[in-house]
């Protein structure tokens, strides 16, 4: 492999690498300064960026017609998961039809990487990856998700309902 060298005396001097690298930023500043309408700035908390519907943001566990969990504890989604971020402690259900359910069901959301991996793994429709982004906290023991803030937080407005219905999907025999 053969190496290009500079050995002019202009390459020696940093003054001139330096004077063209910033001259070239005063020409974007001015440049923006004056067409400020143009500028590719947005003023974050008065202007929002909309994002595409395809967007995969936090994470939701969908509800079914009743309001109660879809998530049967299957535990595919915390063995699909590449970071291991998800915990589910199940349990024993009271009704006959229903096998078990989670008791826990938590996402270490500083961990996880969002490559929708749970969602692709989830046979009964139970998780996705919703449209909010925003997630602020002031510790990190905030930034792990229990059932009540994946199903039932206030932005939800009662829980999203699965696409999934029950009975669909005894006559297909899933």
């Amino acid at each position: 492999m053969s190496v290009m060298q500079n050995n002019s005396e202009k390459a020696k001097w940093y003054l001139p690498g330096i004077l063209g690298g910033m001259g070239i930023t005063m020409k974007h500043l001015v440049k923006n300064l004056l067409n400020r309408k143009k500028m590719m700035t947005l003023n974050y908390p008065e202007e929002k960026y909309e994002y595409s519907p395809r967007f995969k943001g936090n994470h939701v566990l969908t509800v079914k017609k009743d309001g109660s969990l879809r998530c049967t504890a299957c535990m595919l989604c915390a063995t699909n998961c590449p970071a291991e971020c998800i915990k589910i402690t199940a349990a024993e259900h009271n009704d006959p039809h229903v096998e078990k359910y989670p008791i826990s069901y938590e996402i270490d959301i500083l961990r996880c990487v969002f490559c929708g991996y749970c969602e692709e793994a989830c046979p009964v429709d139970a998780i996705r990856l919703g449209p909010e982004w925003q997630t602020p906290a002031v510790n990190g023991g905030n930034f792990i998700y229990d059932i009540n803030h994946l199903a039932y937080r206030p932005n939800l407005k009662g829980g999203i309902q699965t696409h999934v219905d029950d009975e669909e999907r005894n006559k297909s025999g899933i």
